[in-house]
């Protein structure tokens, strides 16, 4: 019994072994994919603000102008940043607020849904920008990303830094 045990373990932990190198190629993926089409997103809102701008008014949000503008800069610029993995983390920290207050203002009846009737959740237009930049959040930009080669210049500083800094 111990021999079987002892070989599904070892499989299981190959196998995992293995699917770990597959994590930044995802990852990788992920912010070029979703951070591309975030931007192209950004990029024809910025070129139709006033069809943007209609559309939040329509939403009765404050400031709809000048709402539309930052929201449209929010996603050109932080979907170029995505894609390049700089600044990853705040990147899908602001991505994420962005998409959640999409789906409260534009989508409340998709959010409202989303136990009731997920199909309506998973089909809002917020949706798959709010699971890629979550993904980000919570995992990280991987291996292939600018923040990961920047933090190979600037290492992270050593204990006696960090101590010396505290005091």
């Amino acid at each position: 019994m111990s021999y079987l045990y002892n070989r599904i373990r070892h499989l299981h932990d190959r196998f995992f072994n293995l699917v770990n190198y597959l994590q930044s190629p995802f990852l990788l993926f992920v912010r070029v994919y979703w951070g591309w089409q975030l931007a192209q997103s950004g990029w024809g809102k910025l070129h139709n603000l006033s069809n943007v701008t209609d559309f939040f008014m329509s939403l009765n949000l404050p400031y709809p102008s000048q709402t539309a503008l930052f929201v449209s800069c929010v996603e050109f610029f932080g979907g170029i940043l995505l894609a390049l993995g700089l600044l990853s983390r705040m990147t899908a920290l602001t991505l994420t607020v962005n998409m959640l207050v999409a789906y409260v203002t534009a989508d409340r009846e998709a959010l409202l849904a989303v136990f009731s009737d997920p199909g309506k959740f998973y089909a809002a237009a917020p949706y798959t920008f709010l699971v890629a930049s979550v993904i980000i959040l919570l995992v990280g930009p991987g291996k292939f990303a600018l923040d990961s080669a920047l933090s190979c210049f600037v290492g992270e500083p050593s204990p006696q830094q960090t101590s010396a800094m505290s005091r």
